[in-house]
């Protein structure tokens, strides 16, 4: 283990969270479409759960003082106790649970494996952001509201990235190993 590598890696990958996160289509629920799930697996799956954890808890401290990482140029405390924060703030779990790497052996199980775990972190995901959505819309969206927009809005969406980042991540290790 290289701590310096890991610590540039973690920083690198966090100012990637920030750059694909401006790709972004503002939306009258105040909660945009974007391609920020796809990063968060993309982190997750490329640096394990450990760095993965570590790089987007970097981008979330980075836009939590201000600057502006998140959506649409957005930063500070606001973005992440507003309605769009519960789904910033289950981006380091996502990350974990896309970075298990299963070791059983057999490389279709392992992918398999690795793609169950991480659409459970996009659920994890999806719950932790709907329900702070929904107690923080003022009662404009309810719970079940909130999770039939998102049902139709983000989640297919948000699917298809999760697995695209998955099956992309084994290409991108094999990139920054020949890079070491």
């Amino acid at each position: 283990m290289n701590k310096t590598k890991d610590l540039v890696l973690c920083g690198m990958f966090a100012a990637l969270m920030a750059v694909i996160s401006q790709l972004s289509i503002p939306m009258p629920s105040g909660v945009p479409i974007t391609l920020q799930i796809f990063g968060v697996a993309l982190i997750g799956s490329v640096l394990g759960w450990r760095l993965g954890a570590m790089s987007l808890t970097v981008y979330l401290l980075i836009g939590a003082v201000g600057l502006p990482v998140f959506a649409n140029f957005g930063g500070g405390l606001s973005r992440l106790v507003g309605v769009t924060g519960g789904y910033l703030w289950s981006y380091p779990f996502m990350a974990a649970f896309c970075g298990i790497r299963p070791q059983t052996g057999k490389q279709r199980l392992d992918l398999i494996l690795s793609l169950l775990s991480a659409l459970c972190g996009l659920a994890v995901c999806e719950l932790i952001g709907g329900l702070q959505w929904a107690a923080l819309s003022g009662g404009a969206m309810t719970l079940k509201g909130v999770f039939t927009y998102a049902l139709a809005a983000f989640i297919p969406k948000d699917t298809v990235l999760t697995v695209v980042a998955v099956l992309l991540s084994g290409s991108v290790r094999n990139m920054l190993q020949g890079h070491s």
